[in-house]
Protein backbone atom coordinates (compact mmCIF):
# COMPACT_ATOMS: atom_id res chain seq x y z
CA UNK A 1 0.00 0.00 0.00
CA UNK A 2 1.77 3.44 -1.04
CA UNK A 3 2.35 6.19 1.58
CA UNK A 4 -0.23 8.36 0.24
CA UNK A 5 -3.22 5.49 0.96
CA UNK A 6 -2.06 5.40 4.29
CA UNK A 7 -1.82 8.84 4.82
CA UNK A 8 -5.53 9.27 3.67
CA UNK A 9 -7.34 7.02 5.56
CA UNK A 10 -6.20 8.52 9.04
CA UNK A 11 -6.56 12.00 7.80
CA UNK A 12 -10.44 12.66 7.86
CA UNK A 13 -10.05 11.28 11.61
CA UNK A 14 -7.60 14.16 12.54
CA UNK A 15 -9.66 16.57 10.69
CA UNK A 16 -12.83 15.92 12.41
CA UNK A 17 -11.25 15.98 15.95
CA UNK A 18 -12.58 18.32 17.96
CA UNK A 19 -15.74 18.74 16.00
CA UNK A 20 -17.92 18.12 19.35
CA UNK A 21 -16.90 21.13 19.86
CA UNK A 22 -18.70 24.32 17.56
CA UNK A 23 -16.71 27.57 18.46
CA UNK A 24 -18.92 29.73 21.42
CA UNK A 25 -19.93 32.45 18.37
CA UNK A 26 -22.00 29.86 16.76
CA UNK A 27 -25.26 29.87 17.28
CA UNK A 28 -25.99 25.81 16.55
CA UNK A 29 -30.06 24.84 17.35
CA UNK A 30 -30.35 22.05 19.75
CA UNK A 31 -32.62 20.09 17.33
CA UNK A 32 -33.35 16.22 16.88
CA UNK A 33 -33.30 15.79 13.36
CA UNK A 34 -29.93 18.11 12.86
CA UNK A 35 -28.24 16.11 15.11
CA UNK A 36 -29.07 12.83 14.13
CA UNK A 37 -27.66 14.47 10.33
CA UNK A 38 -24.46 15.17 12.04
CA UNK A 39 -24.47 12.11 13.94
CA UNK A 40 -24.94 10.11 10.48
CA UNK A 41 -22.14 12.19 8.88
CA UNK A 42 -19.44 11.46 11.23
CA UNK A 43 -20.22 8.16 11.45
CA UNK A 44 -19.22 7.64 7.74
CA UNK A 45 -16.30 9.89 7.81
CA UNK A 46 -15.03 7.11 10.48
CA UNK A 47 -15.33 4.51 7.49
CA UNK A 48 -14.65 6.85 4.48
CA UNK A 49 -10.88 7.74 3.17
CA UNK A 50 -9.35 10.69 1.54
CA UNK A 51 -9.32 9.85 -2.47
CA UNK A 52 -6.06 9.23 -4.25
CA UNK A 53 -5.45 9.52 -7.81
CA UNK A 54 -5.91 5.70 -7.32
CA UNK A 55 -9.66 6.39 -7.00
CA UNK A 56 -11.33 6.74 -10.60
CA UNK A 57 -12.89 10.38 -10.44
CA UNK A 58 -9.77 11.81 -8.66
CA UNK A 59 -7.05 10.25 -11.26
CA UNK A 60 -6.35 13.63 -12.32
CA UNK A 61 -6.05 15.59 -9.12
CA UNK A 62 -3.79 14.70 -6.26
CA UNK A 63 -4.31 16.18 -3.27
CA UNK A 64 -1.49 14.71 -1.29
CA UNK A 65 -0.30 17.87 -0.21
CA UNK A 66 -3.07 18.79 1.45
CA UNK A 67 -2.61 15.58 3.68
CA UNK A 68 0.41 16.68 4.61
CA UNK A 69 -0.63 19.48 6.61
CA UNK A 70 -2.31 19.90 9.85
CA UNK A 71 -5.28 21.94 9.94
CA UNK A 72 -7.77 22.33 12.85
CA UNK A 73 -11.33 23.88 13.65
CA UNK A 74 -11.53 27.38 14.40
CA UNK A 75 -10.72 27.60 18.71
CA UNK A 76 -10.46 31.89 18.62
CA UNK A 77 -12.38 33.88 16.21
CA UNK A 78 -11.12 36.96 14.47
CA UNK A 79 -12.83 39.78 15.23
CA UNK A 80 -13.48 42.14 11.86
CA UNK A 81 -14.70 45.68 11.73
CA UNK A 82 -17.09 46.73 8.40
CA UNK A 83 -13.78 48.42 7.19
CA UNK A 84 -11.99 45.42 6.76
CA UNK A 85 -13.93 44.06 4.52
CA UNK A 86 -15.36 47.19 2.76
CA UNK A 87 -13.36 46.13 -0.54
CA UNK A 88 -15.14 43.23 -1.04
CA UNK A 89 -19.06 44.30 -0.83
CA UNK A 90 -20.75 44.52 -3.96
CA UNK A 91 -22.86 47.65 -4.81
CA UNK A 92 -25.97 45.79 -6.18
CA UNK A 93 -26.08 43.57 -3.06
CA UNK A 94 -28.44 44.72 -0.09
CA UNK A 95 -28.61 41.25 1.38
CA UNK A 96 -25.37 39.96 2.60
CA UNK A 97 -24.48 37.13 4.95
CA UNK A 98 -20.99 37.38 6.29
CA UNK A 99 -18.96 34.22 7.71
CA UNK A 100 -15.42 34.53 9.46
CA UNK A 101 -13.78 31.45 9.05
CA UNK A 102 -16.94 29.66 8.66
CA UNK A 103 -18.65 31.29 11.95
CA UNK A 104 -21.53 33.97 10.86
CA UNK A 105 -20.61 37.39 11.54
CA UNK A 106 -23.99 39.54 12.05
CA UNK A 107 -22.06 42.97 12.60
CA UNK A 108 -21.16 41.92 9.31
CA UNK A 109 -23.97 41.03 7.42
CA UNK A 110 -26.91 43.01 6.02
CA UNK A 111 -30.16 41.38 5.86
CA UNK A 112 -32.31 44.41 4.17
CA UNK A 113 -34.62 43.06 1.69
CA UNK A 114 -35.12 46.29 -0.04
CA UNK A 115 -34.55 43.84 -3.61
CA UNK A 116 -38.24 42.63 -3.05
CA UNK A 117 -40.22 43.34 -6.55
CA UNK A 118 -43.17 41.48 -5.64
CA UNK A 119 -44.37 38.90 -3.10
CA UNK A 120 -43.50 37.97 0.51
CA UNK A 121 -39.90 39.59 1.92
CA UNK A 122 -37.12 36.83 1.56
CA UNK A 123 -35.67 34.73 4.09
CA UNK A 124 -31.56 35.84 4.45
CA UNK A 125 -29.76 34.55 7.93
CA UNK A 126 -28.22 31.94 9.30
CA UNK A 127 -28.95 28.42 10.28
CA UNK A 128 -30.34 29.90 13.95
CA UNK A 129 -32.39 32.49 12.72
CA UNK A 130 -34.14 30.68 10.21
CA UNK A 131 -35.09 27.29 12.16
CA UNK A 132 -36.96 29.89 14.43
CA UNK A 133 -39.46 30.69 11.53
CA UNK A 134 -38.84 28.07 8.33
CA UNK A 135 -37.56 25.08 10.87
CA UNK A 136 -40.03 22.53 8.65
CA UNK A 137 -38.62 23.95 4.94
CA UNK A 138 -34.53 23.73 6.84
CA UNK A 139 -35.47 20.08 7.64
CA UNK A 140 -36.53 19.01 4.40
CA UNK A 141 -33.94 20.08 2.71
CA UNK A 142 -30.83 20.98 4.69
CA UNK A 143 -28.74 17.62 4.29
CA UNK A 144 -31.29 15.59 1.90
CA UNK A 145 -29.78 16.57 -1.70
CA UNK A 146 -25.98 16.72 -0.97
CA UNK A 147 -25.02 13.01 -0.34
CA UNK A 148 -22.21 12.23 1.73
CA UNK A 149 -22.96 8.07 1.93
CA UNK A 150 -19.74 7.80 0.12
CA UNK A 151 -18.38 11.41 -0.64
CA UNK A 152 -15.94 12.20 2.20
CA UNK A 153 -15.61 15.67 2.11
CA UNK A 154 -19.60 16.59 2.29
CA UNK A 155 -19.34 13.74 5.01
CA UNK A 156 -17.18 16.13 6.39
CA UNK A 157 -18.45 19.31 5.82
CA UNK A 158 -22.07 17.73 7.12
CA UNK A 159 -20.13 16.29 10.72
CA UNK A 160 -19.57 20.04 11.38
CA UNK A 161 -22.77 21.21 10.29
CA UNK A 162 -23.79 23.87 13.91
CA UNK A 163 -24.06 27.12 11.35
CA UNK A 164 -25.03 27.68 7.60
CA UNK A 165 -26.13 30.21 5.49
CA UNK A 166 -29.77 29.99 4.72
CA UNK A 167 -32.21 31.97 1.44
CA UNK A 168 -35.30 30.76 1.21
CA UNK A 169 -37.63 33.03 -1.24
CA UNK A 170 -41.18 32.86 -0.88
CA UNK A 171 -43.34 31.44 -3.52
CA UNK A 172 -44.30 34.27 -7.09
CA UNK A 173 -41.51 36.57 -5.31
CA UNK A 174 -39.05 38.08 -7.36
CA UNK A 175 -36.26 39.92 -6.44
CA UNK A 176 -33.92 42.32 -8.17
CA UNK A 177 -30.69 42.73 -6.36
CA UNK A 178 -28.61 39.65 -5.23
CA UNK A 179 -27.33 38.25 -2.31
CA UNK A 180 -24.15 38.22 -1.42
CA UNK A 181 -23.00 34.97 0.76
CA UNK A 182 -19.36 35.96 1.73
CA UNK A 183 -16.86 33.62 3.18
CA UNK A 184 -13.85 35.44 4.51
CA UNK A 185 -10.56 33.43 5.64
CA UNK A 186 -8.53 35.55 8.10
CA UNK A 187 -6.28 32.62 10.29
CA UNK A 188 -3.60 29.96 8.57
CA UNK A 189 -3.98 26.29 9.80
CA UNK A 190 -7.42 27.06 9.88
CA UNK A 191 -10.11 24.54 8.39
CA UNK A 192 -13.43 25.76 8.00
CA UNK A 193 -16.83 24.17 6.41
CA UNK A 194 -19.08 26.70 4.73
CA UNK A 195 -22.25 25.25 4.16
CA UNK A 196 -25.48 26.92 2.17
CA UNK A 197 -28.59 26.31 1.42
CA UNK A 198 -31.33 28.02 -1.27
CA UNK A 199 -34.68 27.07 -1.68
CA UNK A 200 -36.34 29.44 -3.89
CA UNK A 201 -39.89 28.50 -3.89
CA UNK A 202 -42.77 28.15 -6.96
CA UNK A 203 -42.36 31.03 -9.42
CA UNK A 204 -39.56 32.79 -7.37
CA UNK A 205 -36.35 34.28 -8.84
CA UNK A 206 -33.17 35.28 -7.40
CA UNK A 207 -29.62 36.06 -7.92
CA UNK A 208 -27.25 34.23 -5.82
CA UNK A 209 -23.68 35.22 -5.08
CA UNK A 210 -21.56 32.71 -3.62
CA UNK A 211 -17.69 34.58 -2.59
CA UNK A 212 -14.78 32.94 -0.89
CA UNK A 213 -11.75 35.95 -0.20
CA UNK A 214 -9.03 35.95 2.02
CA UNK A 215 -7.01 38.33 3.87
CA UNK A 216 -4.27 36.50 4.89
CA UNK A 217 -1.99 34.72 2.05
CA UNK A 218 -1.39 31.46 4.22
CA UNK A 219 -2.03 27.91 3.91
CA UNK A 220 -5.58 26.99 4.95
CA UNK A 221 -8.51 24.57 4.38
CA UNK A 222 -12.09 25.71 2.58
CA UNK A 223 -14.32 22.74 2.80
CA UNK A 224 -17.82 24.25 1.51
CA UNK A 225 -21.29 22.65 0.95
CA UNK A 226 -24.08 24.29 -1.20
CA UNK A 227 -27.19 23.13 -1.63
CA UNK A 228 -29.89 24.65 -4.10
CA UNK A 229 -33.67 23.78 -4.35
CA UNK A 230 -35.77 25.36 -7.11
CA UNK A 231 -39.35 24.88 -7.24
CA UNK A 232 -41.60 24.78 -10.46
CA UNK A 233 -41.31 27.90 -12.70
CA UNK A 234 -38.72 29.01 -10.28
CA UNK A 235 -35.06 30.77 -11.59
CA UNK A 236 -31.81 31.16 -10.38
CA UNK A 237 -28.67 32.70 -10.83
CA UNK A 238 -26.18 31.93 -9.47
CA UNK A 239 -22.60 33.36 -9.22
CA UNK A 240 -19.79 31.10 -7.73
CA UNK A 241 -16.30 33.25 -7.14
CA UNK A 242 -13.21 31.86 -5.86
CA UNK A 243 -10.36 33.87 -5.05
CA UNK A 244 -9.04 32.50 -1.97
CA UNK A 245 -5.23 32.20 -0.88
CA UNK A 246 -2.83 30.57 -3.48
CA UNK A 247 -1.70 28.79 -0.49
CA UNK A 248 -5.30 27.37 0.34
CA UNK A 249 -6.95 24.23 -0.62
CA UNK A 250 -10.43 24.39 -1.46
CA UNK A 251 -13.42 21.88 -2.00
CA UNK A 252 -16.36 22.19 -2.54
CA UNK A 253 -19.32 20.44 -3.60
CA UNK A 254 -22.78 21.65 -4.84
CA UNK A 255 -26.11 19.93 -5.25
CA UNK A 256 -28.66 21.41 -7.58
CA UNK A 257 -32.67 20.35 -7.64
CA UNK A 258 -34.94 21.06 -10.67
CA UNK A 259 -38.77 20.98 -10.61
CA UNK A 260 -40.74 21.12 -13.55
CA UNK A 261 -39.96 24.37 -16.13
CA UNK A 262 -37.58 25.97 -13.51
CA UNK A 263 -34.18 27.63 -14.85
CA UNK A 264 -31.06 28.05 -13.34
CA UNK A 265 -27.79 29.47 -14.33
CA UNK A 266 -24.47 29.68 -12.95
CA UNK A 267 -21.13 31.30 -13.63
CA UNK A 268 -18.63 29.54 -11.67
CA UNK A 269 -14.61 31.97 -11.75
CA UNK A 270 -11.70 29.94 -9.88
CA UNK A 271 -8.90 32.39 -9.39
CA UNK A 272 -6.99 31.31 -5.92
CA UNK A 273 -6.30 28.27 -3.88
CA UNK A 274 -3.05 26.21 -4.23
CA UNK A 275 -5.53 23.03 -4.90
CA UNK A 276 -9.19 23.39 -5.68
CA UNK A 277 -11.89 21.10 -6.90
CA UNK A 278 -15.63 22.20 -7.33
CA UNK A 279 -18.21 19.24 -8.03
CA UNK A 280 -21.51 20.77 -9.18
CA UNK A 281 -24.17 18.20 -10.09
CA UNK A 282 -28.02 19.26 -11.59
CA UNK A 283 -30.49 17.10 -11.31
CA UNK A 284 -33.07 17.85 -13.38
CA UNK A 285 -35.77 15.80 -11.78
CA UNK A 286 -39.01 17.19 -13.53
CA UNK A 287 -39.69 17.56 -16.78
CA UNK A 288 -38.88 21.38 -18.81
CA UNK A 289 -36.13 22.01 -16.81
CA UNK A 290 -33.11 23.83 -18.10
CA UNK A 291 -29.60 25.03 -16.73
CA UNK A 292 -26.73 26.55 -18.49
CA UNK A 293 -23.54 26.32 -16.67
CA UNK A 294 -20.12 28.34 -17.45
CA UNK A 295 -17.11 28.10 -16.06
CA UNK A 296 -13.42 29.86 -16.37
CA UNK A 297 -10.54 28.78 -14.05
CA UNK A 298 -7.48 31.47 -14.73
CA UNK A 299 -4.59 29.88 -12.86
CA UNK A 300 -0.89 29.82 -13.03
CA UNK A 301 2.63 28.81 -11.07
CA UNK A 302 1.82 25.75 -9.29
CA UNK A 303 -2.22 25.55 -8.81
CA UNK A 304 -4.43 22.65 -9.69
CA UNK A 305 -7.92 23.51 -10.57
CA UNK A 306 -10.39 20.65 -10.77
CA UNK A 307 -14.17 21.24 -11.72
CA UNK A 308 -16.14 18.56 -12.03
CA UNK A 309 -19.69 18.43 -13.33
CA UNK A 310 -22.93 16.20 -13.94
CA UNK A 311 -26.10 17.53 -15.11
CA UNK A 312 -28.93 14.33 -14.83
CA UNK A 313 -31.36 14.53 -17.10
CA UNK A 314 -34.15 12.22 -15.71
CA UNK A 315 -37.74 14.10 -17.14
CA UNK A 316 -38.28 14.71 -20.68
CA UNK A 317 -37.84 17.49 -22.54
CA UNK A 318 -34.80 18.93 -20.26
CA UNK A 319 -32.39 21.38 -22.25
CA UNK A 320 -28.36 22.17 -20.73
CA UNK A 321 -25.95 24.58 -21.84
CA UNK A 322 -22.16 24.01 -20.54
CA UNK A 323 -19.02 25.79 -21.81
CA UNK A 324 -16.28 25.84 -19.52
CA UNK A 325 -12.67 27.28 -19.82
CA UNK A 326 -9.36 27.01 -18.50
CA UNK A 327 -6.14 29.35 -18.89
CA UNK A 328 -2.93 28.26 -17.63
CA UNK A 329 -0.14 29.21 -17.39
CA UNK A 330 3.44 28.54 -15.58
CA UNK A 331 3.47 25.07 -14.58
CA UNK A 332 -0.64 24.90 -13.43
CA UNK A 333 -2.79 21.92 -14.09
CA UNK A 334 -6.20 22.25 -15.09
CA UNK A 335 -8.86 19.52 -14.92
CA UNK A 336 -12.32 19.30 -16.47
CA UNK A 337 -14.81 16.22 -16.00
CA UNK A 338 -18.47 16.78 -17.18
CA UNK A 339 -21.11 14.18 -17.79
CA UNK A 340 -24.37 14.62 -19.23
CA UNK A 341 -26.67 11.78 -18.49
CA UNK A 342 -29.44 10.94 -20.67
CA UNK A 343 -31.77 8.78 -18.60
CA UNK A 344 -34.69 6.24 -20.02
CA UNK A 345 -37.59 8.04 -20.58
CA UNK A 346 -35.91 11.45 -20.92
CA UNK A 347 -36.95 12.04 -24.31
CA UNK A 348 -36.37 15.56 -26.65
CA UNK A 349 -33.47 16.26 -24.21
CA UNK A 350 -31.42 19.35 -26.02
CA UNK A 351 -28.07 19.70 -24.11
CA UNK A 352 -24.65 20.94 -25.51
CA UNK A 353 -21.35 21.05 -23.72
CA UNK A 354 -17.79 22.55 -24.54
CA UNK A 355 -14.88 22.27 -22.78
CA UNK A 356 -11.98 25.06 -24.51
CA UNK A 357 -8.08 25.31 -23.44
CA UNK A 358 -5.61 27.77 -23.63
CA UNK A 359 -2.17 27.18 -22.48
CA UNK A 360 0.12 29.71 -22.33
CA UNK A 361 3.10 28.02 -21.18
CA UNK A 362 5.10 24.77 -22.34
CA UNK A 363 4.57 23.46 -18.85
CA UNK A 364 1.15 24.32 -18.72
CA UNK A 365 -0.84 21.20 -18.14
CA UNK A 366 -4.49 20.58 -18.99
CA UNK A 367 -6.78 16.98 -18.64
CA UNK A 368 -10.63 17.34 -20.08
CA UNK A 369 -12.99 14.79 -20.40
CA UNK A 370 -16.38 15.61 -21.61
CA UNK A 371 -18.77 12.76 -21.37
CA UNK A 372 -21.95 11.77 -22.38
CA UNK A 373 -23.99 8.60 -21.47
CA UNK A 374 -27.62 8.49 -23.39
CA UNK A 375 -30.41 6.04 -22.64
CA UNK A 376 -32.95 7.52 -24.73
CA UNK A 377 -33.40 7.67 -28.26
CA UNK A 378 -34.99 10.79 -29.53
CA UNK A 379 -32.50 13.16 -27.86
CA UNK A 380 -30.06 16.38 -29.27
CA UNK A 381 -26.77 15.94 -27.50
CA UNK A 382 -23.25 17.54 -28.68
CA UNK A 383 -19.69 17.76 -27.04
CA UNK A 384 -16.69 18.79 -27.76
CA UNK A 385 -13.24 19.72 -26.27
CA UNK A 386 -10.37 21.63 -27.54
CA UNK A 387 -6.84 22.48 -26.35
CA UNK A 388 -4.18 24.70 -27.50
CA UNK A 389 -2.44 27.89 -27.79
CA UNK A 390 -3.03 31.55 -28.58
CA UNK A 391 -3.66 31.77 -32.68
CA UNK A 392 -0.70 32.58 -34.02
CA UNK A 393 -2.95 34.45 -37.44
CA UNK A 394 -4.95 36.52 -34.54
CA UNK A 395 -1.30 37.52 -33.18
CA UNK A 396 -0.09 38.14 -36.41
CA UNK A 397 -3.72 40.17 -37.40
CA UNK A 398 -3.42 42.56 -34.28
CA UNK A 399 0.57 43.31 -35.00
CA UNK A 400 -0.49 44.73 -38.17
CA UNK A 401 -2.86 46.78 -36.29
CA UNK A 402 -0.32 48.32 -34.46
CA UNK A 403 0.06 46.33 -30.95
CA UNK A 404 2.78 44.96 -29.58
CA UNK A 405 3.64 40.87 -29.63
CA UNK A 406 3.33 41.07 -25.79
CA UNK A 407 0.32 43.55 -25.96
CA UNK A 408 -1.52 41.91 -28.67
CA UNK A 409 -1.09 38.48 -26.69
CA UNK A 410 -2.52 39.87 -23.54
CA UNK A 411 -5.35 41.24 -25.10
CA UNK A 412 -6.31 37.38 -26.92
CA UNK A 413 -6.16 35.86 -23.49
CA UNK A 414 -8.37 38.31 -22.09
CA UNK A 415 -10.96 38.25 -24.78
CA UNK A 416 -10.52 34.25 -24.32
CA UNK A 417 -11.64 34.62 -20.51
CA UNK A 418 -14.08 37.14 -20.47
CA UNK A 419 -16.10 35.68 -23.03
CA UNK A 420 -17.31 34.02 -19.30
CA UNK A 421 -16.98 36.91 -17.37
CA UNK A 422 -19.67 38.83 -19.53
CA UNK A 423 -22.42 36.02 -18.87
CA UNK A 424 -22.15 37.60 -14.74
CA UNK A 425 -25.69 39.02 -13.96
CA UNK A 426 -24.18 41.34 -11.37
CA UNK A 427 -22.40 44.26 -13.41
CA UNK A 428 -20.01 45.93 -10.56
CA UNK A 429 -18.49 42.09 -9.93
CA UNK A 430 -18.27 41.52 -13.60
CA UNK A 431 -16.34 44.30 -14.25
CA UNK A 432 -14.20 43.40 -10.48
CA UNK A 433 -13.41 40.20 -12.66
CA UNK A 434 -12.56 41.53 -15.61
CA UNK A 435 -10.50 43.78 -14.34
CA UNK A 436 -8.51 40.70 -12.51
CA UNK A 437 -8.34 38.73 -15.45
CA UNK A 438 -7.27 41.54 -17.59
CA UNK A 439 -4.30 41.97 -14.83
CA UNK A 440 -3.26 38.64 -14.89
CA UNK A 441 -3.25 37.46 -18.31
CA UNK A 442 -0.16 38.30 -18.94
CA UNK A 443 1.47 35.88 -21.65
CA UNK A 444 5.07 34.40 -20.50
CA UNK A 445 7.38 33.21 -23.37
CA UNK A 446 7.46 29.11 -23.20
Amino acid sequence: MSTDVVAARGYLADLLAGQAQPPASAASPTLAWLKALRADATERVGVLRMPTPHDEAWRFTDISALTRKAFHPLRTPTSLQAGDIERFHIDEATMRLVFVDGVHAPHLSSGGVDGVTDGEAIVVGNLATATATHGSTLQAHLGRHAAFHDQPFVALNTAFLHDAAVVIVPRDTGVATPVHLLFIATQPELAAYPRALLVAEPGSAVTLIEDYVALHEGAYFTNSVVELVLGASATVEHVRVQRESGQAFHIASCVVSLAHASRYHSVSVALGARISRVELEVRQAAAAAECSLDGLALIGERQLADTHTLIDHAKPHGVSRQLHKTIVDGAAHAVFSGKVMVRTGAQRTDSAQSSRNLLLSAKALVDTLPQLEIFADDVKCTHGATVGQLDSDEVFYLRSRGLSEAAAKKLLTYAFGAEVIDRIPVASLRRRLEQTVLERTTTRQP
